[in-house]
């Protein structure tokens, strides 16, 4: 099935099952590919009724301005912080995200991750390519056993790691906007207060300017040195220097990071420090779980060019047909 007149702008490269997918069905344009993009915002904007994204690009309300008549920005990842969702309300555009089909796959790399942060295991490998078992035995570790763990945004991913994490023996706190009903952990209103009792800080919270730098030095100073904090929701929400500074001197126990504040660049400060797991923010990187998410992203599109509902959007714009 093709839609002719319904024309999709691409603003960065994305994986070949979406662009292939969009552009099979979609008269196209990549807009990472105009050599002048203001110009050609300028003269082709008002033509496009879809627009396809990414976590690359800002769909900010500068660029939804110059697509007038837009009806969709189809967002690839669950979180959608550089689409100015609030702008598309305005204007009655939809905006959707790739939510539930990454939800167990991140869930699952949380607790690999918190696991190989506190038993050392990527050290402990180290340990045994450099040939140092030969002259003795690994150091003894941390343990998950006795541990509570506080989770930093018990939505659907934060549940999913809760759930895995009581299989593990561990007991568990929140703390997010409100309190949840029916929901069995202990509510913590402050990240500060729950960051005192806890011994673990799981970070699954979105992105934006409402939780930039909310773990922040009074929150790892309260998790403290024999306190580990796993970070696999948005680089912006740990005040990233403070971290580095805290986990050099002891001051923070051990971190697990799979995001960073300015990806792909990592401080390197962190590179030689033994406290640290580092991954290269592959949360949801496997090729079924990126599949999925891909093909919901180029379905939702297909949805309003057919005048349906989206599968998933966001709750900022909610579909009222």
């Amino acid at each position: 099935m093709t839609f002719a007149d319904f024309p999709v702008l691409i603003t960065q490269p994305m994986m070949p099952l979406i662009m292939e997918g969009v552009e099979s069905r979609f008269p196209s344009v990549r807009l990472f590919e105009q050599a002048d993009r203001s110009a050609f915002l300028a003269s082709e904007g008002p033509r496009f009724k879809g627009l396809v994204t990414g976590q690359a690009v800002a769909s900010d309300a500068i660029l939804i301005g110059r697509l007038p008549n837009l009806q969709i920005i189809s967002s690839f990842g669950v979180g959608y912080d550089l689409v100015d969702a609030h702008a598309a309300a305005a204007r009655g555009i939809t905006v959707t995200n790739t939510p539930d089909v990454l939800t167990d796959e991140v869930a699952d790399l949380a607790l690999g991750l918190l696991i190989a942060t506190t038993r050392r295991l990527p050290q402990a490998d180290t340990f045994i390519r450099q040939g140092r078992w030969l002259k003795g035995n690994f150091p003894l570790s941390d343990t998950l056993r006795g541990k509570t763990m506080g989770i930093l945004g018990l939505g659907r991913i934060g549940k999913a790691v809760a759930t895995r994490a009581e299989a593990f023996g561990l007991k568990l706190a929140y703390h997010g906007r409100t309190q949840q009903p029916d929901v069995p952990y202990p509510f913590f209103a402050s990240l500060l207060e729950m960051a005192k009792v806890v011994d673990i800080l799981m970070v699954i919270a979105p992105g934006g300017a409402s939780t930039k730098a909310i773990v922040n030095r009074a929150v790892l100073e309260a998790l403290g040195p024999h306190g580990t904090l796993i970070n696999v929701a948005r680089g912006s929400l740990v005040d990233e220097p403070v971290m580095v500074e805290m986990l050099a001197s002891g001051a923070l126990g051990a971190a697990g990071l799979d995001v960073f504040e300015d990806e792909p660049r990592v401080p390197e400060a962190l590179f030689g420090l033994e406290n640290v797991v580092l991954l290269p923010h592959v949360g949801s990187a496997s090729v079924y779980t990126r599949n999925q998410m891909g093909q919901l992203v180029v379905d939702n599109v297909i949805a309003i060019a057919e005048g349906r509902a989206p599968l998933t959007p966001v709750p900022e714009t909610p579909w009222i047909g």
